[in-house]
């Protein structure tokens, strides 16, 4: 049901055979994560913001899946000594096994990636600190059924596509999602349908188009306003 598969820029990703889709884009999986997420998601607030060395900042991402976003997101975070808490909602998470053969250790720290993987059973059940600058906990849910008080600087949202995943998509999940991101915080996510941006816009926010990563045109960030 699960399988590695390797991506045109050379990095690994998973085809889920039950949802008939890969967990990155076959053009690549590194080329992506680091394009829709960390350039155009966590990079784009952290330069609005004029962050400097210390600077706090929290990620809530819907579709935890294999972690790339995450290592990615807090290796440059780490790097840049930005103190990083992600939160990651994952129905249905991968095994350690499965995670530990994504052959992502190469694009972090190999700090950062041990403390991952040898605390990853472990982080279903509260936040853990994997180094001074980052923390991290992944709910075991589904988007619906996820409650916090909390409120977020950014959203990656990473769900399976529309195609796949409709319930994903609607108004109601979008809805249900922004009420955790702060004014003035950003989603961002690799898709840009009409049905989307309509759904954004009635929901309070600016939305604009950005150049997608390779193999899409065009993706999609917001940033509420209400």
């Amino acid at each position: 049901m699960l399988e590695i598969v390797k991506t045109a820029d050379g990095s690994n990703t998973i085809y889920n055979a039950d949802v008939g889709e890969n967990y990155h884009s076959k053009h690549g999986a590194l080329q992506e994560s680091r394009h829709v997420f960390v350039n155009s998601g966590l990079c784009y607030f952290l330069d609005a913001k004029q962050a400097t060395h210390g600077s706090p900042v929290s990620i809530l991402e819907v579709g935890f899946g294999t972690g790339l976003n995450f290592l990615l997101s807090a290796d440059l975070c780490t790097e840049k000594g930005i103190a990083l808490d992600y939160v990651g909602i994952e129905a249905y998470p991968l095994s350690l096994a499965m995670i530990s053969q994504t052959g992502y250790d190469q694009y972090v720290s190999e700090e950062l990636w041990h403390k991952f993987i040898s605390n990853y059973q472990e982080l279903f059940t509260s936040p853990i600190e994997l180094n001074p600058y980052c923390k991290l906990q992944i709910a075991r849910c589904k988007l619906s059924d996820f409650h916090s008080e909390k409120q977020y600087d950014i959203i990656y949202f990473d769900a399976f596509a529309s195609a796949r995943q409709p319930e994903m998509w609607d108004e109601a999940a979008i809805g249900h999602t922004l009420q955790f991101l702060k004014s003035g915080g950003i989603f961002v996510t690799y898709a840009i349908t009409g049905n989307l941006k309509r759904a954004l816009k009635a929901l309070g926010c600016k939305v604009e188009k950005a150049p997608g990563a390779p193999g899409k045109r065009e993706m999609l960030r917001a940033v509420k306003l209400v």
